[in-house]
């Protein structure tokens, strides 16, 4: 696929914006879209996510000549500009960077586009697209990254590459999961050493946190896991077990994905923290071990049924009237008691819990 067909892909108004950035930045500044945007118009997808790489130009001031709403991160003089359909576009100064340390955040230094390129995470990732005023320039591919997508192969670009940013593991594996890749030799050569610095990396948990927000989860954890890095996200069954769900029809929310790892996490308050889940997965599972009912196709019911299979919906009041006690305190009362004989171990089964009820009306008649 050439430039032509790439910039083809790209909505109408995206095109307009994009050569109109290239206006702006003036004919001594190169405008590139690069990254995401650039490799899902070669697998044929419209890009969502724009990625543009500004050299040697006034990002903040570029961004904002464009009109748009925008946020301005001095630290490495990006800029996140919110497009008019509401969707997020990055302006960013091309750049090369370098790690202090393994783990910490990279240190940013002026540089070109084709120095933006080799410092990204993947070869896929590190092909651009040029754009004047006037449309187009022809592709740029200065690490092979073309022959690895026609390949559908995701290999970092350097031997350090994990070792720099563990997080990159666990984005590769969201990536190739999504796009069905297969991880080069030199990915999985380097996987033990992201995981030694998985502790040391705060941006491999957030990468986490993403995963769950990932079409089908338990299809990332499960190459995680292919990887040698299943440890790093437990519950893969149920992970797995909630893709399908999700292929019969029925959507999962992210919180769902989230509560069934924490119910396998050896220790879930240190996982929710180091994860930044917040307490909805954990509220969520409050409510699934509970004895509340709760409708059909709930994230509670979808969670209940993989967690607790021998779980069964507990009577509800409705029940208790259709015996014949008049509705009121009455109702409520019949309700606590079998309560507390479910959480005494003395019922297990709707059958028991309905002996239970019949019995005990036929007490206090």
């Amino acid at each position: 696929m050439n430039a032509e067909a790439v910039w083809a892909q790209l909505q109408p108004p995206d095109r307009a914006w994009l050569t109109h950035l290239a206006a702006l930045a003036g004919p001594g500044a190169p405008v590139a879209l690069v990254g995401g945007g650039v490799r899902d118009a070669l697998l044929g997808c419209t890009p969502q996510d724009l990625d543009v790489v500004l050299e040697g130009a006034d990002v903040q001031g570029v961004a904002g000549h464009t009109g748009l709403p925008f946020t301005f991160h001095p630290a490495f003089q990006n800029a996140t500009v919110t497009l008019p359909d509401g969707r997020h576009a990055d302006l960013v100064r091309a750049r090369r960077e370098t790690y202090p340390l393994p783990g910490a955040n990279p240190v940013p230094h002026p540089g070109t586009l084709e120095d933006d390129l080799r410092r990204r995470d993947f070869s896929l990732n590190a092909l651009a697209l040029p754009v004047t005023p006037r449309g187009p320039g022809p592709l740029l591919d200065v690490v092979g990254g073309l022959d690895d997508l026609h390949a559908r192969v995701l290999r970092p670009l350097h031997g350090a590459s994990f070792r720099e940013d563990a997080s990159r593991l666990v984005r590769g594996a969201r990536l190739a999961a999504r796009l069905g890749l297969s991880a080069h030799p030199e990915l999985l050569a380097q996987v033990p050493g992201a995981l030694n610095m998985a502790a040391h990396t705060p941006r491999l948990w957030a990468e986490l946190r993403l995963l769950f927000q990932e079409p089908r989860p338990g299809r990332a954890a499960r190459t995680l896991t292919d990887w040698g890095a299943g440890d790093l996200l437990p519950g893969l069954r149920w992970l797995e077990a909630l893709d399908t769900v999700q292929d019969a029809g029925t959507a999962v929310t992210p919180t769902t994905y989230a509560a069934a790892a924490l119910a396998s996490a050896p220790d879930p308050a240190a996982f929710a923290e180091r994860l930044g889940l917040g307490d909805r997965p954990a509220a969520l599972l409050t409510r699934v071990f509970s004895d509340t009912y709760f409708a059909p196709g709930t994230p509670e019911t979808t969670l209940r049924a993989l967690l607790r299979p021998d779980a069964y919906v507990p009577l509800t009041g409705r029940d208790v009237v259709a015996l014949g006690v008049v509705p009121g305190p009455g109702v409520g009362r019949a309700l606590e008691h079998l309560a507390e004989l479910r959480r005494a171990g003395r019922i297990r089964s709707r059958a028991e819990e309905l002996a239970a009820l019949e019995g005990y009306l036929e007490a206090i008649r």
